[in-house]
């Protein structure tokens, strides 16, 4: 399991391992943010590159190295 830190995944590139639609090549586009300020961030927008379609995705779900490949490979 990698260990990656929310408040660097803006904008960060990910690869699905099991593409779906031919949607493989993903960007983080916005931090969902939670409805208290005294919450953590643990939400975050991601984007196809390909189709341009949006998905909310928790931030601890990228850490499975089954599912993403962290950058565009």
């Amino acid at each position: 399991m990698r260990r990656l830190n929310p408040k660097k995944l803006l904008l960060s590139k990910w690869t699905a391992v099991k593409p779906v639609n031919k949607e493989k090549h993903f960007l983080i586009r916005s931090v969902v943010r939670p409805e208290s300020d005294h919450l953590p961030v643990e939400q975050f927008e991601l984007e196809a590159v390909h189709s341009g379609r949006t998905q909310i995705i928790h931030w601890r779900d990228l850490q499975d190295e089954d599912q993403w490949l962290q950058g565009w490979k």
